[in-house]
């Protein structure tokens, strides 16, 4: 049985030293064959050469050079396409899902778990992170067609045969948690509490995270278009309940109908409405159009394998 570690890697240059360092002896440990492949997502410094040293030392190392940066759910994607093992990881190169459980996660998937989920008990994270993760997670447990676990990342145990389904769905807005949750499958859970990041800062601002709710919310669930019915019936009630109430006014106690201002606030707000909803259908036919394009979802430049066996 072999085991597949699946890590993106950008701008990573210093933590690799410490990710090895930490990786090997545990995956050692486990008694299985592994093997680790290393997605180089367009790095711009020297991620890629010192990947490519290592891999002339380390056999069990795959690496999988983007011809330019694709984004981390394109990354793992790549990574899940080229693993070869009986049961594949996805994993940060940051280190803050704890590689310690590895062998909690292995022993679950020997007894039978085709998916084991890595459940975060506690993260030291920003108090305005944690804030809008629990929010989405709310949000997202209400509106969203499928269930995605609270308090997990990609960090999980996928078996072989999960692994072949998932690597069937190709769309191109990818929203890596939600796509390994879809396939579904038994799923065991191990707690873990997640670390402060050992080397280099954090590729994911605010901006990048909204990005990531966005497209998890509009990949998985029709609710955002479905409001837009429920306000049109709800605008197009109170607007006809106040048309009646402006003609008995009118009628029967000859007040006048508002005026200027009051016409204003209404065109304002529908107009403000309008635009939403455009957005919203926007967000939808957007999508729609990368998916018709058909273009791959990502270019390989190089794929660098056991390195000192390339002359045998």
């Amino acid at each position: 049985m072999k085991i597949s570690i699946v890590t993106p890697f950008y701008n990573e240059e210093d933590g690799i030293k410490t990710y090895f360092a930490t990786m090997i002896p545990i995956l050692e440990s486990t008694g299985m064959e592994y093997e680790i492949v290393a997605i180089d997502d367009g790095s711009k410094d020297k991620t890629f050469n010192i990947l490519q040293a290592k891999a002339s030392e380390l056999k069990q190392l795959k690496i999988i050079k983007f011809s330019r940066n694709f984004g981390k759910e394109i990354a793992v994607t790549a990574g899940i396409d080229h693993a070869i093992g009986d049961a594949v990881i996805p994993m940060d190169a940051d280190l803050q899902d704890s590689p310690e459980i590895l062998p909690q996660m292995i022993q679950k998937w020997q007894e039978g778990y085709k998916v084991v989920l890595a459940e975060r008990t506690s993260r030291h994270d920003p108090l305005l992170k944690k804030i809008t993760a629990s929010i989405f997670y709310k949000i997202a447990s209400k509106i969203m067609d499928i269930k995605i676990p609270k308090n997990v990342g990609d960090f999980r145990l996928l078996d072989k045969a999960v692994v072949a389904e998932i690597r069937k769905l190709r769309e191109r807005n990818r929203f890596m948690r939600g796509i390994l949750s879809w396939v579904g499958y038994n799923t065991a859970i191990v707690k873990y509490e997640r670390k402060q990041r050992v080397e280099g800062e954090t590729k994911y601002n605010y901006k990048s995270m909204t990005k990531y709710a966005f497209d998890g919310i509009f990949s998985f669930s029709a609710f955002p278009i479905r409001i837009i019915t429920y306000c049109g019936v709800a605008i197009s009630s109170l607007s006809f309940i106040y048309g009646i109430i402006i003609i008995i006014s009118k009628l029967f106690f000859d007040i006048g109908i508002p005026g200027y201002a009051s016409i204003m606030s209404v065109m304002l707000f529908l107009g403000g409405i309008n635009f939403i909803f455009i957005g919203v259908i926007g967000e939808y036919v957007g999508r729609i159009f990368n998916e018709v394009k058909e273009r791959p979802l990502y270019i390989v430049e190089e794929i660098v394998e056991n390195v000192s066996n390339n002359e045998l």
